[in-house]
């Protein structure tokens, strides 16, 4: 009797811790209203977080990543990229905090290409040139959520029809957007993308992170190291002058580590075309595997942000434009260069330039890129 009632109880413990376990890995993600949409269609908030604590909120508006959690040397938590903790905000005042970015990640010269003898003209949205997708872009649509768990973190898949013809784009394109937050405190990002007619495609993701936490200073003294040898040089509209530009002896040397604020506002063209830095910096050794494109540091908090990437180049860009008038979480400010930029991504206009790695995406064929953001201390 005494041995049935020992495996009566030993039943009942291993089936408790069971499923305290699955209870576990449901907390991992879970969801909650989040407004709706200029049209009516409701939106939801998802929160991620792993097992040592660190968190993201990623909204199916826009993809954006609302907050990011992450840790400092002394096991403190803050907020590092800046946004808001509404969806009204996003709408009325957002320069694409945290979003996703398509169908054209960066610009597009005077908002025009050809493919195959067609030239088609899209939205002028920023000066004489296209920016983001338009009026309209992905950052501005309602995607379809799936939350996923697993064994060592959390995923939420996001998925798009983009029509043909929507902000003059070719082609019937299906997106995937997949974020995971795991247990070694890396971000990950995985788009995908199909579609039925030649298009063009450069998705990105576009969060301006602080590592002192979001609203808490300038990024002037993050250290920022870089994988690049070479940058896409711009006009006065930042559209590419054609060759890339070496980097050596110049205030885009970052092949050593370097703080933001040193150079930032050097009396150099590339500088003051850019209001600062807001340039690509292509990634060394480019050949669609993933590539440490890029380390940054903040002493203070200890945090360390690396950024590994598929892609051939990332967007540095400093918050030039942030001008203080607008208030984000927390009632915190966000003045010039409150935050910083890494957007992973093909050149900017290169529809337009041949010699740069191609942005065309025939039918049957698949759009692949990964991009980690990886969070350590030291």
């Amino acid at each position: 009797m005494k041995f049935r009632i020992f495996i009566f109880l030993f039943g009942i413990s291993v089936l408790f811790f069971q499923c305290t376990i699955n209870n576990n890995k449901l907390e991992r993600i879970k969801s909650e209203p989040f407004g709706k949409a200029p049209d009516g269609t409701p939106v939801e908030l998802f929160t991620l977080t792993n097992i040592n604590g660190a968190s993201a909120q990623i909204t199916n508006y826009g993809g954006i990543i609302t907050t990011l959690k992450v840790p400092d040397k002394n096991g403190n938590f803050e907020d590092i990229v800046l946004g808001f903790y509404t969806l009204e905000e996003y709408l009325e005042k957002s320069p694409h905090f945290g979003c996703l970015v398509g169908r054209f990640g960066n610009r597009i010269a005077k908002g025009k290409f050809t493919l195959d003898g067609v030239e088609y003209q899209m939205a002028i949205n920023n000066g004489p040139n296209h920016l983001h997708g338009g009026l309209v872009g992905f950052d501005k649509k309602v995607w379809t959520p799936e939350m996923i768990t697993q064994d060592d973190g959390a995923a939420l898949k996001l998925t798009y029809l983009s029509p043909d013809g929507e902000e003059n784009y070719p082609g019937n394109l299906n997106v995937e957007a997949v974020y995971t937050l795991n247990d070694d405190n890396e971000l990950i990002l995985t788009f995908n993308a199909r579609t039925d007619k030649k298009t063009v495609l450069n998705l990105t993701h576009h969060s301006y992170f602080n590592l002192k936490g979001h609203g808490n200073g300038d990024i002037l003294d993050h250290e920022i190291q870089f994988n690049s040898r070479e940058i896409v040089a711009i006009d006065s509209t930042s559209i590419p002058l054609g060759p890339l530009m070496n980097v050596e002896n110049s205030p885009f040397d970052f092949l050593k580590p370097k703080l933001i604020g040193n150079d930032i506002d050097a009396d150099d063209e590339q500088i003051r075309n850019g209001g600062g830095y807001d340039h690509s910096f292509v990634v060394e050794g480019y050949d669609k595997e993933l590539k440490l494109a890029s380390t940054v540091r903040e002493p203070a908090s200890g945090r360390i942000m690396e950024v590994w990437t598929t892609e051939p180049a990332v967007q540095f860009y400093t918050g030039n434009f942030l001008d203080g008038s607008i208030k984000g979480k927390d009632g915190k400010i966000y003045h010039k260069r409150y935050g910083f930029c890494l957007e992973a991504q093909h050149y900017p206009d290169s529809p337009n330039h041949p010699e740069y790695p191609t942005t065309v995406l025939n039918p049957g064929e698949v759009y692949d890129q990964t991009t980690i953001y990886k969070f350590l201390v030291e």
